[in-house]
């Protein structure tokens, strides 16, 4: 199998308008200030299928509140967030100036696009569209290792002999577009189109057929080496953090099951990922060399203490899986029609949730009537969300308390969710049966997947959340009440749109139900 290495994103802007309170880029919709006043912003990420990175160059921003609940204060110039997380920034424009907040999506094919300025008809220039990132082998599930410490057992024609693994041998793979980068033994943006690395030659650390300049044999610097880096290369195989975007993973073994056996085998399993870091403190895909502060989870920190600090009692894992050539989505391998079964908890119980991302795409995943701790280290103080993107090839891990009753889990990607990326997680109290029937077993409309429909003294209800409602999903007669479909992506909103009896519901914090 060939990956795309710009697989970070399944519906772009050639599909999408995106939007900021419901105008395009080039409708220049204002906010205005008065110079030196500070101004809080709310930043709601209602799209349906977009993550995106927001920035308002020249001016920094205090990130304050994430899902609608305090954090301690931290400074930046940008960051990632995908569908129905939300995040608070003061910002104090110091002058009678316009200032261009922009809201790019995470594949960079387009951006959503608005301005702050102190009085009407004011606008700041935009800045273009940044190059589209590519799949490292970070995001491929390789865990930013080096590639000497990695097991080549299962790279099938890499060339694992002596004189291979003393060169980094790597037959058989297209570097066309590597990124190789600076560092001891440094082959900068070198063209490897047609270059043979499984040779004795190369063990040698001759490149036979490559004009090198003479007495640069060693370096090899100034050559026209294309892109990147190759940190730490001295002479070994070490390749730590490669930019690997444009490799031919034909014969590399990317669908190992043993590296997870929870994982139901099938053709909704594209990839595992073989070695799955924890990614929290990454700035999202893409954002890793900008040259600016961009917020990581670990930055945050709950302004106040945490009202359950006990550890966990158990741990659940749970594999997020996919096959984009495909289109299937689910847990475990499995979509909610093929499991319908729902992950039990007991009210009250602490429970550990580890989700491992064996896909090449970031997933916000959502769980309804909870918000959950974030394991970064913080403690008593571990930032409280209710929705979490899990970056391509890593893993993320919460401790939640269980709330009574039937609750949604699932990607917040609508067409994932769609697919089968979705589970229901049932909380009984001790002595009440576990595995209730869910009540009533209502049905999507794009295919066979159950949704959990909760009945309530007003009938039944689904999704109702704080700043973003799920379009078209409400639970009508058994089956989800339809949208049109819209090629007008809404992008970043100001405020909430979700109505309960016709008042609104999104003004204060919530876990999203």
């Amino acid at each position: 199998m060939r990956m795309d290495p710009a697989d970070v994103a399944d519906v772009t802007g050639s599909t999408y308008t995106y939007l900021v309170n419901g105008h395009g880029p080039r409708d220049n919709w204002t906010a205005l200030f008065k110079p030196g006043e500070r101004v809080r912003l709310r930043f709601i990420n209602a799209s349906s299928m977009t993550t995106f990175n927001v920035r308002i160059p020249g001016l920094p921003m205090t990130i304050v509140a994430a899902d609608g609940l305090n954090v301690r204060p931290v400074q930046i110039d940008e960051f990632q967030f995908g569908p129905a997380e939300t995040y608070d920034a003061i910002v104090t424009p110091p002058d009678m100036r316009a200032y261009t907040l922009v809201g790019e999506s995470v594949d960079r094919s387009g951006q959503a696009r608005a301005t702050l300025a102190p009085r009407e008809g004011m606008a700041a220039e935009v800045p273009p569209l940044r190059k589209r990132p590519l799949a490292t082998m970070k995001d491929m599930g390789m865990g930013g290792h080096d590639m000497g410490t990695m097991d080549h057992g299962a790279m099938q024609g890499m060339g694992n002999g002596a004189a291979g693994a003393q060169a980094g041998s790597m037959a058989g793979m297209d570097h066309s577009a590597m990124n190789h980068g600076a560092g001891a033994g440094s082959m900068q943006g070198m063209n490897h189109s047609q270059m043979n690395h499984g040779t004795a030659a190369a063990a040698a650390g001759g490149m036979a057929g490559m004009a090198m300049p003479q007495g640069q044999s060693g370096t090899m610097a100034g050559m026209d080496h294309g892109s990147g880096a190759m940190p730490g290369m001295a002479g070994d195989q070490s390749m730590a953090g490669m930019d690997m975007g444009g490799m031919d993973m034909g014969n590399m073994n990317m669908r190992d099951f043993s590296k997870a056996p929870e994982v139901k085998k099938g053709p909704g399993v594209q990839t595992i990922s073989a070695m799955p870091v924890d990614r929290t403190g990454d700035p999202g895909q893409g954002l890793e060399n900008v040259g600016h502060r961009v917020l990581t989870y670990r930055d945050l920190m709950a302004l106040d203490r945490n009202p359950d600090t006990r550890a966990p009692e158990r741990e659940i894992k749970l594999h997020l899986t996919g096959n984009m050539e495909r289109y299937m989505w689910g847990f475990d391998g499995e979509k909610l029609s093929e499991n319908p079964d729902p992950i039990t908890l007991l009210h009250g119980e602490r429970v550990r949730v580890t989700l491992i991302n064996d896909t090449m795409m970031g997933h916000p995943i959502h769980i309804h009537g909870h918000f959950f701790e974030l394991v970064t280290g913080k403690g008593a103080y571990a930032p409280r969300k209710h929705t979490v993107l899990v970056q391509p090839g890593g893993t993320v891990s919460w401790d939640v308390t269980g709330e009574e009753g039937d609750w949604a889990f699932h990607c917040h990607m609508l067409y994932h969710m769609h697919a089968g990326m979705m589970r229901v997680v049932q909380v009984r109290k001790a002595g009440r049966p576990q595995h209730e029937p869910v009540d009533p077993p209502c049905r999507f409309g794009i295919s066979d997947h159950r949704c959990s429909c909760l009945r309530t003294e007003h009938g039944p209800f689904h999704a109702r959340h704080a700043g973003h409602d799920h379009a078209g999903q409400a639970c009508r007669q058994g089956r989800p009440e339809t949208r049109a479909e819209s090629r007008r992506e809404a992008g970043i909103q100001a405020q909430g749109t979700c109505q309960k009896d016709g008042v609104p519901t999104c003004a204060g914090p919530s876990s999203g139900d």
